[in-house]
């Protein structure tokens, strides 16, 4: 947008810690947030990102998520481990969880992290690619509060619970891959209800299981999911694998992401760390093979190339920030006229 205020990544760092940090957060985990923010924003997807600060404050604040959490480990056997989140936010506990595999996965070749109650964790392909920066394959499910049902059903059970893999490539970029397993985002559908605009029919159906067009409506029914129940199916080993491994809650038992009201949603993750190289095999070459038969195929792109060239141009031209979103952020905390005022979020509306 031409009116978008351009600020270099250090400043956008700098802007979601701080409004964190005057909302009841600890700095370690307000600096933890801040990279996973700031790393949504390089990767095209602000909907993860500075619009996310709102309601991530808001929750620290009233504290459905306990910002001064601490995050621990324990493992189980040589090659898993159990991170509990402590229902503060979840990125510290990636953050350990990812540690943790790096180093195991060196001695082990594979290696699996479970994260209980947890929170929203933004950018799943982010989070494996990192993974794949480190010379490791990354996969990634996580459940999210219930928004899907199993197919020919009305109740939603599934969250749109994301699955995503990256790997290392020989003298190349990670090939990564992020798919929710809805059709489209919920945020669509909610963009579209605040606009008064309908929506195209086969993204959600209303609350009788029956395909809609009304924006209202799809909000007060169910997701369609990705490949119909074929979706569904994937959205149940997702639940499985990130919720029942791990203790976590199952999505249709948590509050949204998106709000302060309730309890801590108590989300779950599973992360895979495998070694490229664990079946004596040069994986990042043969990696490479494939990626270099994909992208010089007529027409065909990569998974995840388009999002690392937005980050490099993003990391040059700096990030278009909205005044208007730029403000309420810079106004997070500084609402309440006595001394705990960093411990509050701008009123409603703001």
């Amino acid at each position: 947008m031409s009116g978008d205020t351009k600020l270099k990544p250090d400043d956008v760092h700098r802007l979601i810690r701080d409004a964190l940090v005057r909302s009841n957060t600890s700095e370690k985990n307000a600096a933890s947030v801040a990279d996973a923010l700031l790393a949504a924003e390089l990767a095209g997807q602000s909907g993860h990102g500075l619009r996310r600060v709102g309601s991530y404050a808001a929750q620290a604040a009233c504290g459905k998520v306990d910002g001064h959490a601490e995050a621990s480990l324990t493992q189980h056997r040589p090659g898993s481990a159990l991170v509990d989140a402590a229902n503060g936010f979840a990125y510290p506990a990636i953050d350990l969880a990812r540690e943790w595999l790096v180093d195991v996965t060196a001695d082990q070749g594979i290696a699996i992290a479970g994260i209980t109650r947890s929170h929203h964790c933004g950018v799943a392909g982010v989070i494996v690619e990192a993974l794949a920066k480190s010379n490791l394959v990354g996969l990634l499910f996580a459940n999210t509060p219930a928004a899907m049902a199993p197919w020919g059903s009305t109740t939603p059970l599934f969250g749109t619970n994301p699955i995503a893999f990256s790997v290392p490539v020989a003298g190349g970029d990670p090939v990564t891959v992020d798919i929710s397993l809805s059709r489209v985002a919920r945020g669509k559908i909610m963009a579209a209800n605040q606009r008064g605009e309908a929506i195209p029919e086969g993204w959600a159906f209303d609350a009788k299981g029956a395909p809609t067009a009304d924006a209202k409506a799809a909000l007060a029914g169910t997701m369609a999911p990705l490949g119909d129940a074929k979706g569904t199916v994937l959205a149940l080993m997702v639940e499985l694998m990130c919720a029942g491994l791990t203790g976590a809650n199952y999505s249709y038992e948590q509050s949204s992401f998106l709000n302060a009201e309730g309890n801590p949603p108590g989300a779950g993750q599973t992360l895979i760390a495998i070694d490229p190289d664990a079946f004596g095999v040069d994986g990042r070459g043969r990696f490479a093979m494939m990626a270099q038969m994909i992208g010089s195929s007529d027409g065909a792109r990569l998974p995840g190339r388009r999002r690392q060239q937005i980050g490099r141009d993003l990391q040059r031209d700096g990030i278009p920030v909205d005044p208007g979103l730029l403000l309420e952020i810079k106004s997070i905390g500084m609402w309440a006229p006595d001394n705990s005022s960093r411990y509050h979020s701008p009123p409603s509306g703001s």
